[in-house]
C-alpha cells in the first residue's frame, strides 16, 4: 500500500537514523564524505532539500559550526527531531515541498541533498533544478548523495510499478507518494547539465549510492 510521502516517514521516526546508519550499504561514509564536500567559509549559507533529521549536517555543523542553513522537509516531525540535535546552529527549517518552496537567488553557496530525490521523474527534476541553479551564487555548486537505477531498464520498471500500484490503489492526486523510482546516472546527469550546470562529475559510489557534484560557473 503507498503512503504519503510524509505519513511515512512520521510512522518510522523512531528509529530512522539507526535504520538508515545501519541497514542501507554503505551510508556511515556516505553521510560523512558528503560532509566534507560541503564550504567551510564562516557564515557560509547551505540549501538542504529533503534534511530529514540532519544525518549529512552531523559532522558539518562539527567542522563549520557558523554555517548558515536553510533546510526543508515535508515532515515537521522530522525537522522538530533536527532542531533539538542542534539548538545552538544557524538553522532556518521550512516544512514544505522543495518543488513548492521558494529559494530565492544568488544567496546560496552550496547546496545538498541525500537521499530524497529518488522519488521523482526527470521532468519534475529539471524544472526543481533549475530553481536551484537559480539560487545558487557564482561559483556555487551542489552535491547530491542518492541511490540510482543500475540501467535505463531497471528505470522504466520503477516508474511502470508506481503507476500501476496507484491505479490499482485508484489514487489520481498530485501527491508526493513514498516509491523509489531513481533515475540512472547518465540521466541525472542531463537533468543537471539541462538546468544549466556548466561541470557535473560523480566524486564516488557506495553500491548503487553516487555522489555527483553540480558547479554554477
Amino acid at each position: 500500500m503507498l503512503e504519503k510521502m510524509s505519513d511515512f516517514f512520521k510512522a518510522r521516526l523512531d528509529g530512522y537514523d539507526e535504520h538508515m546508519l545501519n541497514e542501507i550499504e554503505g551510508a556511515a561514509a556516505f553521510y560523512a564524505f558528503t560532509a566534507t564536500e560541503l564550504p567551510t567559509g564562516k557564515k557560509c549559507r547551505v540549501l538542504d532539500l529533503g534534511c530529514g533529521t540532519g544525518l549529512e549536517l552531523e559532522r558539518y555543523i562539527c567542522v563549520n559550526p557558523d554555517a548558515r542553513i536553510t533546510g526543508i522537509d515535508l515532515s515537521a516531525e522530522m525537522l522538530e527531531k533536527l532542531k533539538t540535535k542542534f539548538p545552538d546552529s544557524n538553522l532556518n527549517l521550512i516544512c514544505g515541498s522543495y518543488f513548492d518552496v521558494p529559494f530565492g537567488e544568488n544567496c546560496f553557496d552550496a547546496a545538498v541533498s541525500v537521499e530524497s530525490l529518488h522519488h521523482f521523474t526527470a521532468a519534475a527534476k529539471l524544472t526543481l533544478y533549475k530553481k536551484l541553479y537559480t539560487s545558487l551564487k557564482r561559483g556555487g555548486y551542489f552535491v547530491l548523495t542518492d541511490y540510482f537505477a543500475e540501467n535505463a531498464t531497471a528505470e522504466r520498471k520503477y516508474f511502470e510499478n508506481l503507476r500501476r500500484l496507484k491505479k490499482e490503489q485508484g489514487i489520481d492526486d498530485n501527491e508526493f507518494y513514498h516509491y523509489d523510482t531513481p533515475l540512472t546516472v547518465d540521466h541525472e546527469i542531463n537533468a543537471l547539465k539541462d538546468a544549466g550546470f556548466s561541470r557535473v562529475e560523480v566524486l564516488h559510489n557506495w553500491g548503487a549510492t553516487y555522489c555527483v557534484k553540480a558547479s554554477r560557473p
